[in-house]
């Protein structure tokens, strides 16, 4: 299978797809670990999975040289192995307190004889299947609590961006216990579909059409999925706004890693009052930005990861325009050595028959429309068919807490944008709409929902006899 260079427009990579009988042999194999993993209990799986963390540190610069070519971007590429490693060790330090969190133990409250406790029982083996917008990150952010919880994890990136899975495989392998219970496996839909019949419940996080074709297929096998999906981010800025700070935070929550990321600022609501002037200061903001060509380590704004997305934003671009658009800075995609970028592109005059404002962008496109008044402004942020996330921007917090409490999305960033990414292990929240399936990912439910609880319940008294329960028996108070 072919893999293209984002940055060249060239395939110099080539994986070999594993076939599906070489998935089951796989899947077969961890399953057999699996009990040992999760028997030996959740002090033993954390220490292995900090050596796991020591062994990713160690190895950074050529897990992160991997995830530079895979990607075009070389500074977030080499943080990421430092963010990973950190996610690691925090798992690891709250995992126990969750879990003895999570046990109930008590009397019924029906039968003052009959008393219950909790046990968990992990699924025996977990499918990820993790996107290429951030290869390495995303392919850790399921599989990790899962492995806390007990599980064995089977991983398949992105064939878009598989490159670093070969070092990040070998350090795994540095931890002969975790590597009985953690695959990569590079491979395509064909891997996908195999792992999908082989498992007993499934991450997924990508686009909505790929989501419901997973949904469905996990329906038939009644296993649970747990999807995240796209997104569509409103920011609603009032007329109280700081408007450089406003347009500071819309900007670079609408065109960090080139709008590749889920959820990106792609629609902005600007109170009618301020819109001139915001638009006139993000567009001078805008302007400033650098593409990251020809220098990989310098710029703002690298290459499209994925050439089928830069003729998506193409399209979303051409269509708004069509119908009226105003450009005010940036365009249509370029072509530069082979690798596909486009400038921080600022748009107004824009409104919800557009493409651009109802369907997922995922590039650096910053669409701008004027609202009347907090009720249209709310109106128009939930006038979609996602709710990943949201933003708003007002004179104080209070203000945009009143706001953000109105507005249908499962993380409302106050005073700026894009703040999801700080509170992974912190807080549980909901995609609402199209955008998940399956409940937090965030917070303590990022690793209960991958234990299955069990009530064991225990009678005290006397077990209750047939002639109690006769029908001609005097009914129980």
């Amino acid at each position: 299978m072919p893999v293209r260079n984002p940055r060249t427009g060239r395939v110099d990579h080539l994986i070999r797809p594993p076939a599906p009988a070489e998935v089951t042999r796989m899947c077969a194999g961890l399953r057999t670990a699996q009990p040992a993993w999760s028997a030996a209990g959740i002090d033993h799986r954390a220490a292995m999975l900090r050596r796991w963390a020591d062994a990713i540190e160690a190895n950074a610069a050529t897990i992160g040289d991997a995830e530079t070519v895979d990607t075009g971007r070389s500074r977030v590429s080499h943080e990421v192995p430092y963010m990973v490693a950190s996610s690691i060790r925090g798992w690891c330090d709250a995992a126990p307190a969750i879990i003895e969190g999570a046990r109930l133990h008590g009397v019924s409250s029906t039968s003052s004889t009959v008393s219950y406790d909790t046990e968990f029982d992990p699924y025996a083996l977990l499918g990820v299947m993790s996107p290429w917008n951030h290869p390495f990150l995303l392919a850790t952010l399921d599989a990790v609590p899962a492995l806390l919880a007990g599980c064995a994890v089977i991983v398949k990136p992105s064939e878009v961006t598989p490159r670093f899975v070969e070092p990040v495989t070998a350090t795994i392998a540095e931890v002969p216990e975790l590597a009985a219970v953690l695959q990569f496996v590079a491979g395509g839909p064909e891997t996908g579909r195999a792992i999908v019949d082989e498992v007993d419940a499934l991450c997924f996080t990508g686009g909505v059409p790929t989501g419901r074709a997973v949904a469905e297929t996990c329906a038939r096998r009644f296993i649970p999925a747990f999807l995240e999906l796209g997104g569509k981010d409103a920011a609603v800025v009032t007329a109280s706004a700081d408007l450089q700070r406003a347009a500071a935070a819309v900007l670079k929550g609408a065109v960090h890693n080139a709008g590749q990321v889920c959820f990106a600022t792609e629609r902005v609501y600007v109170d009618r009052s301020v819109h001139d002037a915001f638009v006139e200061e993000l567009t001078a903001q805008a302007r400033r930005l650098e593409l990251n060509h020809p220098d990989v380590e310098r710029g703002h704004i690298g290459p499209f990861i994925h050439a089928r997305q830069a003729d998506i934003v193409d399209e979303h671009l051409a269509d708004a325009l069509a119908r009226g658009a105003v450009l005010h800075c940036g365009g249509h995609s370029e072509t530069l050595d082979g690798g596909r970028y486009m400038r921080a592109t600022v748009l107004t005059g824009v409104d919800h028959d557009m493409k651009i404002m109802h369907e997922e962008t995922f590039g650096p496109v910053v669409p701008v429309q004027a609202y009347d008044g907090v009720d249209e402004a709310i109106r128009l942020a939930n006038d979609s068919a996602y709710g990943l996330s949201a933003a708003v921007i007002a004179g104080d917090e209070e203000e945009a807490r009143a706001i953000g409490r109105r507005i249908s999305a499962g993380a409302v960033s106050l005073m700026d944008t894009s703040l999801t990414i700080t509170i992974m292990r912190d807080v549980e929240k909901t995609s609402y709409n199209a955008s998940g399936l399956g409940g937090s990912r965030m917070g303590p439910n990022g690793m209960l929902r991958f234990l299955r609880r069990k009530a064991l319940l225990t009678r005290s008294g006397p077990v209750p006899d047939m002639d109690s329960l006769r029908e001609d028996a005097a009914p129980q108070q």
